[in-house]
């Protein structure tokens, strides 16, 4: 696993877009897997900046999300469908019809799910997997549990999840308690990852996840058994981890 320092948000950011941009670049028809929350917001922005440059094309490039709330759709400001249209679609020069998420207005779960892992698979699988990390050390939507998810899922979100999500609602009785999330073995299957993280609150996490034992309580410790893994994270986030090993 490959660890960059950044100093700051805005480094973080840069940091990670150029990660992103050199996979466009090398590969112009990549699968992007993409992920939301407020750590990518920047990203997005400096990848937006220099597709506006001219630096990038994106007219082959297919993404697909990691997870999107039950019961929400275009039609609601706190999609993730909304969210990335918002934050990054709307901006660059993408393909409507290379876009992919789960569609959370799909009532029947089984289907839903059965359909997204069907569509991964289809576009040939994921280049590239952006990841954020919860406080509690989840990937997507999987949650501390029992075992591994494999594949595309159903969730029911935890009490600690909903709490973080309720600044983006009106109140905490709006955040859905389910969602549609890529699985762990989905995630595991993109040929690289790419996490991201800032800020104190994260810091336990990323301990965690990346140098304590591999187990489901912690989702993102798998990603210490994947063969391409870059971590990019600020001073705040890294406060835990030995200095020697960054």
């Amino acid at each position: 696993m490959r660890i960059y320092r950044a100093k700051d948000y805005k480094d973080l950011s840069r940091k990670a877009a150029n990660i992103l941009s050199a996979q466009v670049i090398i590969k112009p028809n990549c699968v992007l897997g993409l992920a939301t929350g407020s750590s990518p917001i920047g990203t997005y922005q400096q990848l937006i900046e220099w597709y506006n440059k001219g630096d990038l094309d994106f007219s082959e490039v297919t993404t697909v999300n990691l997870d999107e709330y039950r019961g929400l759709g275009m039609e609601s400001d706190q999609s993730y469908v909304y969210f990335m249209h918002h934050n990054f679609f709307d901006h660059i020069n993408i393909r409507p019809e290379n876009i992919n998420l789960p569609n959370g207005k799909n009532p029947d779960a089984e289907a839903e799910c059965a359909r997204y892992e069907k569509v991964i698979q289809d576009v040939g699988g994921i280049d590239i997997q952006l990841l954020g990390i919860g406080r509690n050390g989840h990937i997507g939507f999987n949650e501390p549990g029992a075992a591994f998810e494999k594949n595309t899922h159903c969730v029911n979100l935890t009490e600690s999840t909903i709490e973080a999500n309720k600044r983006f609602f009106k109140s905490i009785d709006d955040v859905p308690r389910q969602a549609y999330t890529m699985g762990i073995s989905s995630i595991m299957h993109a040929r690289k990852i790419l996490i991201i993280a800032s800020g104190t609150d994260k810091a336990q996490a990323i301990h965690d996840a990346f140098f304590g034992p591999v187990t489901p309580q912690v989702p993102a410790s798998v990603l210490q058994l994947h063969p391409d893994v870059t971590l990019v994270a600020d001073s705040n986030a890294l406060s835990l981890v030995p200095q020697d090993l960054i």
